[in-house]
């Protein structure tokens, strides 16, 4: 089901963005190519744009296995890169694309927002 502005009447990115926008220390900006960016620790965890795809920098390994896996593509314009994309399909693929941001938030953040608390 759509509305008149042609938007899915699940709001999967108001959804992620809420959850990941819970995370100590995670700010969200416009993204250089359009959508919103969210970063922790000054660095992107990854982007969407809007309720239709999102889009993740990983090491290439990290990258590899989650290709393996099906949990993402290759990135849609930069495949033989560490980033890759999440096609939105809807509803049902708000946890999965919130699992992402969460790995990415690990990797990225953790240390550094527990190094402030402790530090």
């Amino acid at each position: 089901m759509t509305t008149d502005s042609g938007k899915s009447s699940v709001d999967v990115f108001g959804r992620v963005k809420e959850a990941v926008m819970s995370l100590p220390g995670v700010l969200s900006q416009p993204h250089r190519f359009g959508g919103i960016e969210f970063r922790v620790g000054g660095k992107e965890m990854g982007h969407m744009h809007g309720s239709r795809l999102a889009d993740f920098p990983f090491p290439m390994s990290m990258r590899d296995r989650l290709v393996k896996e099906g949990k993402v593509e290759p990135h849609h314009v930069l495949p033989n890169s560490g980033w890759v994309s999440y096609w939105i399909n809807g509803e049902s693929d708000i946890d999965p694309i919130i699992e992402l941001f969460h790995m990415q938030y690990e990797r990225l953040g953790k240390s550094m927002i527990s190094g402030r608390i402790n530090g």
